[in-house]
């Protein structure tokens, strides 16, 4: 078994999940507001598939050792998902994640250890796990953002969750914004459940998350796994916040939503 298996395991998963919901979609469900706050089910719809089409193409450019696709051809997929009908999103979302997850699904344990991909906006190509988790989790959270619009306490996946608590752990600094913190610091400890985990969370000039326990935290934040996942990713609104999150000392959810905003 290769790293990147399990994560292929859940963007199937995932998929399954949503498509599901999406085939069900009659227009006005499509026309509706999404968990993103700027763009209804439709347009979550067609930011999937458009970025389900770019990621092939770069998978495939990959495979076949061949540059990247450029800004251009970016572009030209954008325009071309901006300009259907909400119903040609929904229909086009499935079909490009399909042809992305089978492509995944088809690779052979050796391409799956030792392809590197060139994903543009890294300063070095990476492995498949990690570009694969990277697809997950815009995968996972937009399409929370879908399923949200229709039941307000909807989580993310076990299956992605697994795979994304720990995934990525640098962009945390990417995503979070310390000037929220007007100049303040902690260390809170935070304590996850489904999976089961406990790291640290240090907020200051720099934002980051490491597995160095502090004997004194200055805040704890126990939660389950997903809405730490979608605390990270400005999606844990109060009204999407489940009711076991707990918080001590500088823990102030308040200050959290801040800091992460979302993306």
């Amino acid at each position: 078994m290769t790293g990147s298996d399990a994560v292929i395991a859940a963007l199937r998963t995932e998929y399954g999940v949503l498509t599901e919901a999406v085939s069900s979609f009659g227009e006005d469900d499509l026309a509706g507001p999404s968990g993103a706050a700027e763009w209804d089910v439709s347009e979550v719809l067609s930011h999937l598939g458009s970025g389900a089409e770019i990621t092939r193409a770069t998978l495939r450019a990959a495979l076949d050792g061949e540059p990247a696709p450029g800004q251009d051809f970016m572009h030209s997929v954008w325009d071309r998902w901006n300009a259907m009908t909400r119903r040609q999103r929904a229909d086009g979302f499935l079909q490009a994640n399909e042809s992305l997850t089978a492509l995944y699904e088809s690779l052979d344990a050796p391409t799956r250890t030792d392809l590197r991909i060139d994903l543009g906006f890294l300063p070095a190509p990476v492995d498949l796990a990690t570009a694969a988790r990277m697809r997950l989790s815009e995968l996972a959270l937009h399409s929370w953002d879908v399923r949200v619009a229709f039941d307000e306490h909807a989580v993310l996946t076990p299956a992605a969750t697994h795979q994304l608590l720990h995934g990525s752990p640098d962009l945390i600094g990417w995503t979070g914004k310390p000037e929220q913190l007007e100049g303040r610091q902690a260390v809170v400890q935070v304590t996850t459940t489904e999976p089961a985990s406990e790291f640290a969370l240090r907020l200051g000039e720099r934002i980051s998350v490491d597995f160095d326990l502090p004997d004194k935290p200055d805040g704890t934040l126990e939660l389950p796994a997903e809405a730490w996942l979608r605390l990270v990713a400005g999606r844990l609104a109060p009204r999407h916040t489940p009711g076991d999150v707990v918080t001590t000392g500088a823990a102030e959810l308040d200050l959290l939503r801040r800091v992460f905003p979302g993306y």
